[in-house]
């Protein structure tokens, strides 16, 4: 998952819309129709919480509908659609000529099943078109599964800061588009 935090909105350049089939994926655009199917897949991603996550940076990936609406409104989202159902979610920021990644969850029940490396993949084609010249993301130091799909989807381990996120390290990737 990657981390919620302050949004920098910056030159947001739009880009055009991606969708990327994967046999029974589907990966588009996310609407506002979407939000509350939104806000419970994150609920249902981090409720229980894993070990030694604190609680704040629980809460904070957790939006409300009104919450996630108004990070929409500098964020174009990407839903993963499997049989129809949302399955999974990424963010794309654009600032300062890159493509920050961000907010990624997929549904527990649908792990391991491509469906982040196809959300991943939509992001940073997106980005491309949309002429950032890299896509980065910052990811939990302790989220060892994020960092092997970033790894695996040709993203470098950058630098990292020191108890950055509510006191965790946070490891930063880029991929140069």
């Amino acid at each position: 998952m990657v981390p919620a935090q302050a949004m920098d909105r910056g030159n947001e350049r739009p880009g055009p819309s991606v969708e990327k089939p994967s046999g029974n994926l589907l990966v588009d655009r996310a609407t506002h129709q979407d939000v509350a199917a939104i806000c419970g897949l994150y609920k249902k991603v981090w409720d229980p919480a894993p070990p030694g996550v604190p609680a704040e940076l629980v809460k904070a990936w957790q939006p409300t509908a009104l919450e996630f609406t108004s990070w929409m409104g500098g964020i174009t989202y990407f839903a993963a659609r499997k049989d129809g159902r949302l399955v999974g979610v990424i963010g794309c920021e654009f600032h300062h000529g890159s493509c920050r990644l961000v907010h990624l969850a997929v549904d527990p029940d649908a792990r391991r099943q491509g469906v982040a490396q196809a959300l991943v993949g939509t992001a940073t084609e997106f980005a491309k078109k949309g002429n950032a010249f890299s896509a980065w993301v910052d990811v939990i130091h302790d989220l060892s599964g994020a960092t092997a799909l970033f790894e695996r989807a040709g993203f470098t381990r950058v630098g990292a800061l020191r108890r950055h996120e509510w006191g965790e390290d946070v490891v930063l990737f880029e991929r140069v588009l």
